[in-house]
């Protein structure tokens, strides 16, 4: 896990060593261990590394590294964990160069000498950000893992190339120009997140996951995909495979335990979020059935009713074995993170939950290096509440007129989320779920809509007019408003787990926990998210994913082989902390700062005026506006830390 930055300039602008090394250092927390630079003058082309060492903590897996042949250099971020079956592959095939260490970086790079870049992408089983130089034909090649795991920003103006691992490289080029784009902003408002391929700077982009950039001096780059999920969503569900439960379940356990195990590989110190959930759990337990000792597990928990999970984390591990640690946080400790955050982030980002998973990482960072997580188990096996429940309702309600929907929407609306929670707490807790006053403003969402995909959208949506907030922009499309994806994949439960795999998974889930993780020099691998697992998801009928009404069913009967399932069966909480109510007491006073008049006036990017109306609705109790406003909130913060016109 590292941080890799560079540029081609053949101009020769800038001093290239130099310019580099300060670039890389922007990264330092990505990788403490070490730094590299290497550059070509002739050329004009500089890559930058920093190093945290994982695999071969020798000098001899040190950035950027080039091939035994001299042809190629290549900066890199992630791990492989194929390598070892890549090597031999090689040797078998008649190319055995005299490797320097066992490092995976080595194994790419000569995978690339033999196969060509294209064919050794595609052999590839883990994650990764590359870039990638070819002296002889001066060619730079970008990749990106097939589910986005790794971050690779890119950019060009006036003949300057850039690229990185965060945005906050490109700001020590002195080339760089940092101006925000409306129409990106504009989306990040309805999606908490800027949707990729777009970026909040103009002139910059994320590389897209599966997908290979190629860039030679004097031309545009190219992007191809290498691996595209809306292809394999499509021919997964036209043609699921006939498997009965037991051998499906059997091979979803074979699957998952050798990604598991595949992620164990480490020379430094490694152990597992735990949070007594599904997804955590069943990655610690496979952990556990393939560790001869007890695997190190972490846990943090609030004392605030809806949020505390650590008790259930601490019940699965007494269970597993394993050697658990749980750090109680008051709200002091979170409370301290939030000013923090737009250097973590330095894109603006909005999912509230960043502030529990940074203080896991601290957390876990005091006692290992790597952590294996269970994030992306909701998107590949079905698991968020809304998929089972919104494709229940559609089904239900679609036939009611559309009169009759907006009348019992507006109903449902009537009372506040308060007030709904404090009318269902006369409900078993059994029955409850999470937050459920905000469950039912959602279901509101639901029956007001005219169609699945505007559900789909409003589901994802923040602010539900984003050129109201920002006046004047053309909010930049995402896949959700492509009506071919329908077309794709027809029945609307699968197609929203496909949307969410295409935008919210990396743009939001792996872009929170790569920056929260690495802010403290940790690596998190996501096992759950190992290609062949996805693929294998896909190719399921519904029935192995959702039964009864539940998600994740083949997932659950993994985990039955390891955990009892009354440790794991309850309702889904989320890792969340009660942001609404700290909008109305601690963090008021910094909240209207960032949200005052002449704060959101400055720049001429946002109207105020709806801001302020969502702002004295929050305040008075009358409608929850957390995430609307967290959303302003974490873009103002931004703004004054980056300086952004």
């Amino acid at each position: 896990m590292c941080g890799l930055t560079g540029f081609l300039d053949p101009r020769g602008t800038v001093p290239l060593d130099a310019t580099a090394r300060a670039m890389a250092a922007t990264l330092a927390h990505r990788g403490p261990d070490a730094d590299g630079v290497w550059a070509d003058d002739a050329a004009g082309v500089a890559l930058g590394h920093r190093r945290l060492s994982i695999i071969d903590l020798s000098p001899a897996g040190a950035q950027p590294m080039a091939s035994a042949c001299g042809r190629y250099v290549i900066a890199y971020n992630g791990e492989v964990y194929n390598a070892e079956d890549l090597r031999r592959e090689l040797a078998a095939a008649g190319h055995a160069p005299n490797y320097r260490g066992h490092s995976d970086t080595e194994v790419i790079v000569e995978a690339c000498v033999r196969w060509g870049v294209r064919a050794a992408v595609d052999r590839l089983v883990g994650m990764f950000a590359f870039a990638l130089w070819d002296k002889e034909t001066r060619t730079l090649v970008l990749a990106r893992d097939r589910l986005g795991i790794k971050p690779l920003y890119w950019g060009e103006a006036g003949g300057l190339f850039l690229f990185a691992s965060e945005l906050k490289a490109l700001h020590a080029h002195p080339g760089f120009r940092a101006e925000v784009d409306p129409a990106a902003l504009a989306a990040y408002m309805r999606h908490n997140y800027v949707p990729a391929p777009a970026c909040i700077y103009k002139g910059v982009f994320k590389l897209e996951p599966g997908c290979l950039l190629v860039k030679r001096a004097g031309e545009a780059a190219r992007i191809e995909r290498y691996w595209d999920l809306r292809r394999v969503a499509r021919e997964g569900q036209r043609s699921p495979r006939d498997l009965t439960d037991a051998e499906a379940v059997d091979e979803a356990d074979r699957l998952i335990g050798d990604a598991v195990k595949r992620r164990m590989v480490s020379d430094v110190p490694l152990g597992a979020f735990l949070s007594g959930g599904i997804d955590s759990s069943t990655v610690a337990a496979l952990m556990q059935a393939h560790s001869d000792r007890p695997v190190r597990t972490f846990s943090i928990g609030f004392d605030v009713d809806g949020f505390d999970e650590a008790p259930h984390a601490a019940a699965v591990a007494r269970h597993l074995g394993t050697d658990h640690t749980e750090l109680y946080v008051d709200p002091g400790q979170a409370l301290d993170v939030i000013p923090r955050l737009p250097e973590f982030y330095d894109e603006p980002f909005a999912d509230s939950s960043q502030i529990p998973t940074y203080l896991v990482s601290a957390l876990t960072r005091r006692h290992v290096t790597v952590a294996l997580s269970g994030d992306g188990g909701d998107e590949v096996f079905a698991g968020y509440t809304r998929y089972a429940w919104g494709d229940l309702l559609r089904r239900r309600t679609g036939w009611l007129p559309r009169p009759l929907r907006r009348a019992a929407a507006c109903g449902l609306h009537a009372l506040s989320e308060e007030a709904w929670d404090r009318l269902l707490a006369v409900l078993p807790a059994s029955r409850l779920p999470s937050h459920p006053g905000q469950k039912v403003h959602k279901l509101a969402d639901v029956l007001a809509q005219p169609d699945d995909m505007a559900l789909y959208r409003r589901l994802i949506t923040a602010w539900r007019d984003p050129s109201a907030l920002v006046p004047g922009a053309q909010e930049t499309p995402t896949v959700a408003w492509d009506d071919g994806a329908r077309d794709d994949v027809p029945a609307f439960m699968e197609c929203m787990q496909m949307l969410d795999s295409l935008t919210y998974l990396p743009d939001d889930i792996l872009t929170k926990v790569d920056r929260a993780s690495m802010a403290v020099s940790l690596e998190a691998r996501v096992p759950l998210l190992d290609h062949r697992v996805v693929e294998f998801a896909w190719s399921l009928p519904r029935r192995l994913r959702v039964r009864d009404g539940q998600g994740k069913w083949i997932l659950r009967r993994v985990l039955d082989r390891y955990v009892p399932p009354a440790l794991t069966e309850r309702p889904k909480m989320g890792f969340g902390i009660p942001v609404d109510k700290w909008l109305r007491r601690p963090l008021r006073d910094w909240a209207e700062d960032l949200l005052s008049p002449q704060a959101l006036t400055e720049g001429g990017l946002l109207n105020p005026a709806p801001v302020r109306h969502a702002w004295a609705e929050h305040l008075a109790g009358t409608r929850n506006r957390t995430t609307e406003l967290w959303c302003v909130l974490m873009f103002q913060a931004w703004r004054r830390r980056w300086g952004a016109a």
